[in-house]
């Protein structure tokens, strides 16, 4: 009887980045015992995320998740970090859910457990035979979070362990608003600075209405510019979704504004002038919406002029995006960019199966979620099937922070910056 086994269950590091791989291993069981290996995470909103797979002992009695095959589960093959990016609501959640670190000042905590034989439910009502308890972080030990309100900002600034000064990414996400900071507390630690802007739900433009988006953004370059510890002269931008139109326009009109170099997630290069001087675009369908669709033929007088970019471009595009037309902005921005002579500063990352929200790795893949643009709560489809699109959150991540590196530090090795490690 395995219960009377003394088993041993590691995980190492047990405490580490986000982006981290991690080695789970299953020691003293008898060989050939089936066992299911199961991890659970409660976020920050108080929903439960399960994931599980199957395996057999070894003639040693061992089980690598990093090495070994899983027969079944949440995942199947060889998937060292399936247990995270296979995380699925538990039975019984409401439907729409999506994880979203709220508080990164705190970790990510996931309880990876073993039990005996092949389970696929009802695992809260299984003692386990073996627990381990895993910290995921998004800040690095060392990296600073400072809440910025100057000159109207609603904002928040990671700094990189010391001194400084350090090369700048200014992240805007998507059409949600508010701030998500998670992704650039991880560039933080990865040792370059991020500020984190709100521009679409920030008092000073929903409500007061005394800066455009676009004059708020700049505001937030200059608060960048002339910070003791930013590199005024390396700021790059990073934009997803509906962030990635600001960019551009940013990039290719503003007379302020001298970007480095830009990082599109999901790209979309419609004027959004348009966004914000018209009305959105309302969908008579109740539960799923397709932004896509609305999006499609791409408007010739609302595109970004993307001819005019002096810096370096590089887009991610999930080829499954049901969100937005990222594929076809993509090829656009392409031959715009090869008719005006400046196609050598693009990179396109093009991902088979991936969907919209290409994430930090390991972020669990939903293909669609409750979402509230303009504080509307409606149901999104986002796309991407979950293997691939968690291949491409991987792969692009890593060269992601590649692109920014040459482009900010000024080198042409990879890792020319330091990696934060805990």
């Amino acid at each position: 009887v395995l219960g009377f086994w003394p088993h041993f269950l590691s995980v190492n590091p047990s405490r580490g980045l986000m982006d981290e791989q991690f080695v789970v291993l299953v020691q003293n069981a008898p060989p050939g015992s089936e066992l299911t290996v199961h991890s659970f995470h409660q976020c920050d909103e108080g929903h439960s995320w399960n994931a599980f797979a199957h395996y057999i002992s070894d003639a040693a009695g061992s089980v690598n998740v990093s090495g070994d095959c899983s027969l079944g589960g949440t995942y199947s093959g060889i998937e060292p970090m399936g247990l995270l990016w296979s995380l699925r609501p538990v039975p019984g959640s409401k439907p729409g859910l999506r994880i979203r670190k709220k508080n990164v000042q705190v970790p990510m905590l996931v309880t990876v457990s073993v039990y005996e034989g092949h389970r696929k439910d009802g695992f809260s009502d299984l003692v386990p035979l073996a627990s381990v308890l895993v910290e995921r972080w998004y800040m690095a030990p060392g990296v600073r979070r400072i809440p910025v309100t100057e000159g109207g900002l609603t904002a928040t600034l990671f700094l990189p362990p010391g001194p400084g000064p350090f090369p700048a990414v200014l992240d805007l996400w998507g059409s949600g608003g508010q701030l998500m900071e998670y992704r650039a507390a991880l560039l933080a630690s990865h040792g370059l600075a991020a500020l984190v802007v709100d521009y679409l739900t920030t008092k000073n433009i929903k409500e007061t209405e005394k800066m455009t988006i676009f004059q708020y953004i700049e505001t937030a370059y200059k608060y960048l510019e002339e910070h003791l510890q930013i590199l005024g002269s390396r700021i790059a931008m990073l934009g997803l979704s509906f962030g990635t139109s600001v960019t551009l326009r940013m990039a290719a009109y503003s007379k302020i504004m001298k970007v480095t170099a830009e990082e599109n997630i999901c790209p979309s290069h419609d004027d959004p002038r348009v966004a914000e001087e018209g009305e959105r675009p309302e969908s008579s369908k109740p539960l799923e919406i397709l932004p896509r669709d609305l999006s499609l033929p791409i408007d010739p007088l609302k595109k970004v002029d993307v001819g005019r970019l002096q810096c370096p471009l590089m887009l991610v595009v999930g080829e499954d995006d049901q969100n937005s037309a990222a594929q076809e902005s993509a090829s656009d921005m392409k031959e715009m960019m090869e008719r005006a002579g400046n196609s050598h500063l693009l990179t396109i990352l093009s991902y088979p199966d991936a969907g919209h929200l290409i994430e930090p790795p390991y972020t669990p893949h939903v293909r669609a979620s409750n979402f509230k643009p303009a504080g509307l709560k409606q149901m999104f489809l986002w796309g991407g099937q979950t293997v691939a699109h968690s291949r491409a959150q991987e792969d692009s991540w890593k060269k992601i922070l590649l692109f920014l590196r040459v482009n900010l530090f000024g080198g042409t090795r990879p890792g020319a910056a330091p990696l934060s490690r805990l």
